[in-house]
């Protein structure tokens, strides 16, 4: 079990730095967030990492 919990403002300030729609930095949040509540780890396992950036949205860490 999990709890996600995304702030607005932030989210919608976040979006419009990184120049994306409010609805794909609001997917990207919460897909990745997901797959880290099911123990997934894109900072030390690199199949994993490409799994959780393989949400049919652009990178926003490139």
């Amino acid at each position: 079990m999990a709890d996600l919990v995304l702030c607005a403002p932030v989210v919608e300030r976040e979006a419009q730095e990184q120049g994306k729609t409010l609805e794909e930095h609001y997917a990207h949040l919460l897909v990745h967030g997901t797959l880290h509540a099911q123990d997934y780890e894109h900072e030390t396992n690199e199949r994993d990492a490409l799994e959780m950036e393989a949400l049919g949205y652009r990178n926003p860490y490139e």
